[in-house]
């Protein structure tokens, strides 16, 4: 059974960085599984996770260490291959409002109150088209414990959502 690595990565930004990793990863039999890549200030940075032979893992960590005398820091992490994924409730979460220090904070604290997981979590600042006021949007892949109703964790989002002067939705899983 391949070897599981879970890996951030941060650099300034420039071409080539992915083409590093990919290199490495290749190099040692690796194989590259998902990521979620951007930039950010000027800074390439992201999450990586990819599949190595057990008996390359070692080598192949050895090789993303070096990568930092190239100016790019990769934190990796090793473990066994992921288990299937649960069979509870899988939502998307849309959440858009004028920015304000808090927002995020307080939408997190609902879902762990709910037992709910974050899955995914994309979040940005961007100027209104009507004022040019900053709106912080946020989208994110919740996953939903057994036994919370949908309609539970709606109401518990919309609650805070007056609150906070934001519009939240919940979607359920395409059919």
């Amino acid at each position: 059974m391949p070897a599981t690595l879970v890996m951030t990565v941060i650099g300034a930004d420039r071409p080539g960085l992915v083409q590093l990793l990919a290199d490495r990863v290749a190099a040692h039999g690796g194989n590259w599984l998902e990521s979620r890549l951007c930039h950010l200030e000027g800074q390439f940075a992201g999450l990586v996770r990819v599949e190595v032979p057990v008996g390359a893992a070692g080598a192949l960590l050895a090789a993303l260490a070096a990568l930092e005398a190239d100016g790019l820091r990769v934190l990796a992490h090793a473990g066994p291959a992921a288990a299937a994924p649960a069979a509870d409730t899988l939502a998307r979460l849309e959440l858009v409002g004028h920015d304000r220090p808090g927002i995020l904070r307080e939408v997190s604290a609902v879902l762990t109150a709910h037992a709910v997981n974050v899955e995914e979590l994309a979040t940005e600042r961007v100027s209104s088209p009507m004022d040019g006021a900053m709106l912080f949007q946020a989208r994110a892949t919740v996953r939903l414990p057994p036994g919370l109703a949908f309609p539970v964790l709606r109401g518990a989002l919309e609650k805070i959502a007056a609150d906070l002067m934001v519009d939240v939705q919940l979607h359920p899983p395409a059919a």
